[in-house]
């Protein structure tokens, strides 16, 4: 975990804080946001970033999860429950995004050797784990079978997940994003993505293995550590560990000059979610 530790410990964080943006920003911005802050940080034109997002009702689809079998049905389901939906750019399967998750993301440079990737997801843990230290509670890293987008870095307390963190790479930029689900009913947005699942599979056999969701072991912050969280409390946490981490943490927004190279990104991953759901 030490060498985890030290990438956590950069000497300057640049904070970019994009949750309070409100309904209008939809989270294909988000995901080209971080794709324009990796090639950034990869190519030394801006230290490491730390980014918080919020997006609301909005369902993010893995790659797999466009070839399901019956994907149409599922989505007008989402619809029906009043969720929009994408499908991103980076690992993983579908998550339920509204306004008690919060979404981090850390953009690091691929320095000296390279970022292993187990290194960048246990950063990511330690870093939730310092946030909570207060609470007499041991934030456990490994897959919740039965949860949606099941994976080896799910965080939970005591069986139930509660977030779960996926990477994406370029330009030697590396970023890792986490869901953080603050507030409201784990095992509702649960149940949610199992009715997709049951809509978009309807039972037939397929190459990839999808989750077999179960709602019981999911859950949020609020519930599990019965205290009245709020994203809010998390951001006042993360920045908090943030500057002991590091000799200084500025606040900005994106530069004239990413913003000419986040249009670039957005127009492609604006396609590229096109594609995957053309054949719908």
């Amino acid at each position: 975990m030490e060498e985890a530790r030290r990438l956590l410990q950069q000497e300057r964080w640049r904070w970019i804080d994009q949750s309070g943006l409100g309904p209008q920003f939809h989270a294909l911005q988000s995901f080209a946001t971080d794709d324009t802050l990796c090639q950034s940080v990869g190519t030394g034109q801006s230290p490491a970033v730390a980014r918080a997002w919020v997006h609301h009702d909005t369902i993010v689809l893995g790659i797999q999860d466009s070839k399901l079998p019956f994907l149409e049905e599922g989505l007008e389901f989402l619809q029906q429950q009043g969720y929009t939906y994408i499908v991103r750019n980076s690992g993983g399967l579908a998550v339920v995004l509204d306004e008690g998750v919060l979404n981090l993301s850390l953009i690091l440079p691929e320095v000296e050797k390279g970022i292993d990737i187990n290194r960048g997801y246990e950063a990511m843990w330690l870093l939730i784990k310092e946030m909570f230290s207060d609470f007499a509670i041991d934030i456990e890293a490994r897959e919740i079978v039965g949860s949606y987008c099941p994976g080896s870095f799910d965080l939970s307390i005591g069986g139930k997940k509660f977030a779960g963190i996926s990477q994406r790479r370029l330009k030697k930029g590396v970023a890792v994003q986490i869901y953080l689900c603050v507030t409201g009913s784990g095992s509702e947005r649960a149940e949610l993505i199992r009715g997709f699942y049951q809509r978009a599979k309807q039972g037939e056999a397929t190459k990839f293995s999808y989750p077999e969701v179960r709602p019981e072991v999911m859950s949020s912050l609020a519930e599990l550590l019965d205290a009245p969280l709020t994203v809010q409390d998390v951001l006042l946490r993360l920045l908090t560990t943030l500057k002991r981490n590091s000799k200084e943490i500025s606040s900005d927004q994106l530069t004239a000059d990413e913003f000419t190279l986040f249009d670039g990104y957005f127009e492609r991953i604006i396609e590229r979610n096109h594609k995957f759901l053309e054949s719908i």
